[in-house]
């Protein structure tokens, strides 16, 4: 099966398994920025619990802050794990929100100058940076995480030596530019991969995509 043909196949599975998943939670861009670095390395009820803090404190604005100290923002995202070092992450891309005008002006810009931006942030690597292309500028572009590695190498779409970019420019190939398409298609593969594509116990019977391509 051409890669175009089981992109397509994989989507509509999931599609008709699951539904719509109305991904990414936030109730505006800059929060889903927060998010995507705080989802670093952790579950996204952990990050709730974080956000939770900061909105309950009134602190989720970009002044609010980097008016924080360090040590204090930390205390308030714990819940999200690595709390030192996510607390100085955000503190580094606020002080990009601030080099570029605000979260609008940064999220304004092209596609690739975006992209070059976030990924030149210490602490922010190409699925947080795309994260935030897609989900808080709506710009199309593939986010790549560690289900879509595994569950596209399970069905021998890519190779164990396959990098970030290389599944990524799989897709930006083989699907239409869509900033819609893309946010459900990553969606639905987080969620099949939760459920069944298990790293060490996949539920290969039950799975939506079983017999990929001979049904």
């Amino acid at each position: 099966m051409r890669a175009s043909a089981a992109l397509q196949e994989i989507y509509n599975r999931l599609l008709a398994h699951f539904g719509p998943q109305h991904w990414w939670p936030g109730d505006s861009p800059f929060e889903v920025m927060i998010g995507a670095v705080l989802t670093q390395n952790t579950n996204w009820c952990n990050v709730e619990k974080a956000i939770a803090n900061l909105k309950a404190a009134e602190l989720l604005s970009p002044a609010a802050l980097s008016a924080l100290p360090l040590e204090t923002l930390a205390e308030y995202i714990r819940p999200a794990g690595y709390h030192n070092l996510k607390a100085a992450r955000l503190k580094n891309l606020l002080a990009l929100i601030k080099e570029q005008g605000g979260v609008e002006d940064l999220l304004n810009q092209p596609t690739t100058a975006l992209r070059e931006l976030l990924l030149a942030v210490k602490g922010i690597g190409p699925e947080t940076a795309d994260s935030i292309v897609l989900y808080a500028a709506s710009k199309p572009i593939f986010v790549v995480d560690t289900y879509t590695n595994r569950i596209l190498m399970r069905h021998e779409l890519i190779s164990e030596d396959s990098d970030y970019f290389q599944i990524q420019d799989l897709f930006m190939d083989n699907l239409k530019e869509d900033v819609a398409l893309f946010n459900e298609y990553h969606a639905l593969l987080v969620r099949v991969g939760k459920k069944f594509c298990g790293k060490s116990k996949p539920k290969c019977e039950d799975c939506p995509l079983n017999r990929l391509g001979k049904s």
